[in-house]
């Protein structure tokens, strides 16, 4: 009787830890992102409090999560 009870406990543990993983835990990206006139992003990523946009003008711009605010800007060669 202990020994079933173990194995379906280890079950819904098993389960429970699978269903915790899988989870859906897409980052959130604000609504709208100004870019400088003439660019178009060609690539995102995303930090703790900061996202940057590569665009097809060699640069990649670095924004403030919170506020949204251009922080720096990188140009690539």
């Amino acid at each position: 009787m202990a020994l079933t009870a173990v194995m379906i406990g280890g079950v819904v543990l098993t389960f429970a830890l699978i269903v915790i993983r899988l989870s859906d835990r897409t980052p959130t990206l604000p609504q709208d992102v100004e870019l400088p006139d003439g660019a178009s992003a060609q690539a995102v990523t995303i930090g703790p409090n900061w996202y940057a946009v590569v665009t097809d003008d060699n640069r990649i711009l670095i924004f403030d999560k919170t506020t949204g605010a251009l922080k720096q800007t990188v140009v690539v060669d």
